[in-house]
């Protein structure tokens, strides 16, 4: 090759770098900038952060037994005075709404952003079986025995991520087909391992041959977060934090995901390696929270939707915002289940489930009419 050929080889290398830069820096440019018709996200993000510290002094206040909001708030800032409702401020209620924040946090980014991975809005841990199989390993762990004490917070988030994980692999291998996979074949797959699973654990605990264990599963298929001390809630504050905030770093490559798989390999994502990566995060964090609350669905399906229409796509900007509405919308379900029919304390799930189902369906239904959702 003469100077002038290799001369002109390596500049014609050099735009081609140049011009993926630039259109990599324009995607993401394109992606972090707000929608028009949007509120401005400083006031959004403050008026959840309002709205989450009112819900969390009404989930306190409101129960089987009322006390007053001044009453709670003296307890809470520490200037009450002994009182008769202290225990039932700090060691029961206080424990139950910070778990539902952290579960409902945690469900509402991994939806977001399994509807990324997917490229799918119908995408949420419950409808891709996720759930099911961190369900179906904590009651393998209930029905054995293992682990003793330390089941709540050792072998049991172990044995969901494992189940969740398998789960996973499980709906990605029979909706991928040949190098293709759509998200109405994941949605059902997804569907379908979730009752092959459910039935595994049902025959799980009919083969386990002890009665008692069918109330205690009942907590794992039906969700709920009536079992919250200050002792489980250390360990899934502290995945829900650290996975959070690992996700909003990857923003940008999730942004990349969003222009399609060729668009997002050309601009440098190797596509498939961050999928597995970030399938295995959100399978950890799903698996955390089924172990401390059951198998609550429908969160990570309608957060992220509600997010998206208040700040737009860009994860940087959704992935916060959906979040605080996650932990707000939980504490909020479990507030209507432990007044709704009080003192009937009603699973959180069933709640979830009678608000998930319909929207399920409305969201179909605009997919079935070609309007974006």
């Amino acid at each position: 090759m003469t100077a002038a050929a290799k001369a002109a080889a390596e500049a014609a290398e050099a735009a081609k770098g140049d011009a993926t830069d630039v259109a990599g820096e324009a995607a993401g440019k394109a992606a972090a900038a707000p929608a028009r018709g949007h509120l401005p996200y400083g006031l959004v993000v403050a008026g959840l952060l309002a709205a989450l510290a009112g819900a969390v002094v009404m989930g306190v206040a409101l129960g089987s037994v009322r006390i007053p909001v001044g009453q709670v708030v003296d307890i809470l800032t520490g200037r009450a005075a002994p009182s008769p409702y202290r225990t039932i401020v700090l060691d029961v209620r206080l424990p139950r709404v910070l778990l539902g924040a952290v579960v409902g946090a945690g469900l509402a980014v991994v939806g977001a952003v399994l509807q990324a991975l997917v490229r799918n809005r119908l995408a949420d841990p419950f409808l891709l079986g996720i759930s099911s199989g961190a369900s179906t390993g904590a009651v393998l762990v209930l029905v054995l025995g293992i682990g003793g004490g330390a089941t709540t917070t050792v072998a049991m988030p172990a044995a969901a991520f494992a189940g969740a994980l398998l789960a996973l692999v499980l709906v990605y291998g029979l909706a991928r087909r040949g190098s293709t996979m759509t998200g109405a074949r994941l949605v059902l797959a997804g569907v379908a391992v979730s009752y092959i699973l459910s039935a595994l654990t049902t025959l799980i605990l009919v083969l386990g041959g002890r009665p008692e264990h069918f109330q205690e599963a009942a907590f794992w298929t039906l969700g709920g977060l009536g079992s919250a001390r200050w002792d489980t809630l250390a360990l899934p504050a502290a995945v829900v934090a650290l996975g959070t905030g690992a996700l909003v770093l990857l923003a940008r490559p999730l942004d990349l995901l969003l222009v399609g798989e060729e668009g997002a390999t050309v601009l440098g994502l190797d596509t498939t390696r961050f999928r597995a990566a970030v399938f295995v995060l959100a399978s950890l964090v799903t698996a955390v929270m089924v172990s401390v609350s059951g198998a609550v669905g429908f969160v990570g399906l309608m957060v992220p939707h509600a997010a998206r229409m208040v700040v737009g796509a860009p994860h940087r900007r959704l992935l916060p915002v959906t979040a605080l509405g996650g932990a707000l919308a939980l504490i909020l379900a479990d507030l209507g289940a432990r007044t709704v029919a009080a003192p009937q304390d009603i699973p959180v799930g069933v709640l979830t489930a009678l608000t998930g189902g319909p929207f399920f369906l409305w969201l179909m239904r605009r997919r079935a009419e070609g309007s974006p959702v």
